[in-house]
């Protein structure tokens, strides 16, 4: 496991954060960025905000990057991918962004009733869920390499 950085480069964090956005730009200037991003997403405008979690790709989406992929693992249940597509869908209709969570190597099934607990939230209380898990998934893939 490593250290969190000191510093971190644009493309370093785009790969963390799966994208060039205003959050990644912002975290490139701090020093020790991933410790400070969770407070440097609430300086971010609403639409900031929504960027930093669309470039994220849905959970059990079919094209994913490498590291997603091997973070969502191979559970391919039909039935599962079905209903995460369908509330995913609902998800992003109520809300106005993506639904993201740190899988932390769960299974699906079990990021489903994650999902389900999730999406009546009120969506600013939402918003702010998101945005933490998107924080914990930089830092977990920096520690793990």
């Amino acid at each position: 496991m490593r250290e969190l950085p000191r510093q971190l480069s644009v493309d370093e964090l785009a790969e963390l954060f799966e994208g060039r956005t205003a959050l990644v730009e912002r975290l490139a200037g701090l020093d020790d960025p991933l410790e400070r991003a969770d407070v440097a997403v609430q300086d971010l405008t609403p639409a900031q905000k929504i960027a930093a979690l669309d470039a994220h790709p849905a959970i059990g989406a079919k094209k994913l990057s490498a590291r997603s992929a091997s973070e969502q693992g191979a559970d391919s249940d039909p039935e599962v991918l079905a209903e995460l597509e369908r509330l995913n869908g609902e998800y992003e209709q109520r809300h106005g962004f993506r639904f993201v969570v740190f899988v932390n190597r769960r299974p699906k099934a079990e990021i489903l009733e994650v999902l389900r607990s999730r999406i009546d939230n009120p969506t600013d209380r939402e918003l702010d869920t998101a945005l933490g898990e998107l924080v914990a998934i930089a830092r977990d893939r920096w520690r793990r390499g």
